[in-house]
């Protein structure tokens, strides 16, 4: 049997590692290795993000389209009298729920509904409509005039007031 030359045999010194003899399997390891860990998370990625639906509201989650009707009890109120949804009323949720709903109805009656509606809400105003165009504005939680029973934890009420005597009126509500 022939002795195999062994680096470090002599003067130089050195790592006892036999000549022709190559290390590739731990290097073809350290890059399967991840890949084999990446590959499955990158399909399910790209089969989430392909597979969404195009009716993606805010956040980027889907909304499903509701009644109004059911909208509004979410977050303790009832459609007014001569009111008109416009477009659709909608709900969002997974882990919290967020409804929202449009509609149009006599400017002279927001007032009173929301004064019947929610009865120890501060005064709807339009110095608190931050960021938005809304001739009137009223935010409630449950601290701050939302009746006890209502499955949302916020309310947000936004009005523009419009011609002939009408009130675009946008309700939002949703849990945290």
């Amino acid at each position: 049997m022939a002795r195999t030359p062994v680096a470090g045999d002599g003067p130089r010194g050195g790592t006892e590692v036999p000549r022709g003899r190559t290390r590739w399997w731990r290097v073809a390891a350290l890059v399967a290795l991840p890949a084999l860990v990446l590959l499955p998370a990158l399909v399910v990625f790209v089969g989430i993000v392909l597979g969404e639906e195009d009716d993606r509201g805010e956040g980027g989650r889907a909304s499903e389209r509701v009644p109004c009707a059911e909208v509004l009890a979410f977050g303790g109120a009832v459609l007014p009298a001569g009111a008109r949804p416009t477009g659709g009323c909608t709900v969002q949720g997974f882990q919290d729920i967020h409804y929202s709903a449009a509609f149009r109805m006599p400017r002279t009656g927001v007032q009173d509904w929301l004064i019947h509606t929610y009865p120890d809400a501060p005064e709807p105003g339009a110095e608190f409509c931050a960021g938005e165009a809304a001739d009137l504005c009223l935010d409630l939680s449950h601290a701050r005039g939302l009746p006890d029973g209502v499955e949302a934890d916020a309310v947000l009420v936004r009005v523009v007031h419009e011609e002939a005597g009408a009130a675009l009126v946008r309700f939002t509500a949703f849990t945290l």
